[in-house]
């Protein structure tokens, strides 16, 4: 192949026309949101598709008869389940007369997870970043869509498509970083004397509830496990968003092709379960998704989403755990504010303007944010008294 053929950018409808093996190679492997079986498990559990808001559209790159890229491209009809929020974009493009939707949206859907967005074959990176950037960019307008956005895209895949001419967005989530730790006691040794302790009593209350508590993984996750996990979920949903963004088939493939991309930590009482947490593994992050319960006890969800992922990231020897979007909560538990990245082209020019106005001060905001926020972390200072070494 020489370095003048071009190359073809086209959508498709259906991940299903799209060869595992050719996707996967763009995505690497690097988490798991990014496989084919993981976004196939989404459009085959009509969790996206007709009448969910997220039309699938994903873009691949062709270099001859080889796909060198790829991107989890989506038409929006709406704002949710991205979890970096434009809604106030949207109000304001509207209130000036504009239709702010249809949009398009490189994402993974309702995962608020950090990660590649475009996915290039390892052979010709820099190349295939650059025409799914440019051919993204061509297909929005040529749609006439109002906008393009990827969100929670890499920081190196942020500096590079700024460079290339789009916005760069700064937001932040907590995340724990493991700094080497052996085990639990290694990493509550690093905190101050009275975080130490509170956490110590909080995962004393949870272990109190009256049951067990159990990772499982692979085989060891049963379709009764789905069907009680699938009540918690139900739960959290109709509590937060109105209406769950997963569709209960997803659970039935998840058992079929994802089982080993997962940690369920179950809490039983009585053998029955009352409530959980879902993990999913990649190769440098444990990522913290889903939480239900259908009784409540106290600070078991603190124990079943924080600190079991703390335990299981150790034992993986992986770097950090995300948890999932929001709560300055988790910052007592060891989990640092941490920057997160997406890239925005808008259409109108002066829309367009205005927005970059606005993104110059929300992240000088950020960063002031975050570096507050670090200063309340439960870490020992280096002016810590000699004293918290005593509990």
């Amino acid at each position: 192949m020489t370095n003048n053929t071009p190359i073809e950018i086209r959508l498709n409808p259906t991940l299903a026309d799209i060869p595992a093996a050719a996707w996967d190679a763009c995505a690497q492997g690097l988490d798991p949101f990014t496989t084919h079986r993981f976004l196939l498990a989404l459009e085959e559990s009509g969790s996206v598709g007709q009448g969910s808001g997220w039309q699938p559209l994903y873009l691949t790159a062709h270099l001859g008869d080889q796909i060198i890229g790829c991107a989890p491209l989506y038409g929006k009809s709406h704002s949710q389940g991205e979890y970096i929020f434009d809604f106030n974009w949207a109000h304001a493009y509207e209130q000036a007369g504009g239709r702010y939707y249809p949009k398009f949206q490189i994402a993974v859907p309702f995962t608020p997870a950090t990660g590649r967005r475009f996915l290039t074959h390892p052979e010709y990176d820099t190349q295939a970043f650059t025409a799914l950037v440019q051919g993204a960019v061509q297909l929005a307008s040529e749609h006439g869509v109002s906008s393009l956005h990827a969100t929670f895209c890499t920081e190196a895949e942020a500096i590079a498509g700024a460079q290339m001419g789009l916005m760069r967005r700064t937001t932040q989530q907590f995340h724990w970083l493991n700094k080497g730790f052996n085990s639990f006691d290694d990493f509550l040794s690093t905190l101050a004397s009275r975080k130490r302790k509170n956490i110590r009593k909080e995962r004393a209350r949870a272990q109190a509830f009256g049951g067990t508590i159990s990772r499982l993984t692979g085989d060891e996750i049963t379709p009764e496990h789905w069907d009680a996990f699938w009540q918690f979920y139900q739960d959290t949903g109709q509590r937060k968003w109105g209406t769950p963004y997963l569709s209960r088939s997803f659970f039935d493939i998840a058992q079929e092709t994802l089982r080993d991309d997962m940690i369920l930590v179950i809490a039983e009482r009585d053998g029955q379960p009352v409530a959980g947490a879902l993990n999913f593994i990649g190769q440098q992050a444990l990522f913290g998704r889903y939480w239900g319960c259908i009784e409540d006890h106290p600070c078991l969800h603190f124990e079943l989403c924080y600190y079991q992922a703390i335990e299981a990231a150790i034992e993986l020897g992986l770097p950090r755990v995300e948890a999932g979007a929001q709560g300055e909560h988790k910052l007592a538990r060891g989990y640092l504010p941490t920057a997160c990245h997406s890239l925005h082209w808008i259409a109108d020019e002066g829309f367009s303007n205005a927005v970059a106005q606005y993104l110059t001060a929300e992240t000088e905001a950020i960063g002031e944010e975050i570096e507050i926020l670090t200063g309340y972390g439960p870490f020992k200072s280096e002016t810590a008294d000699t004293r918290e070494e005593q509990d």
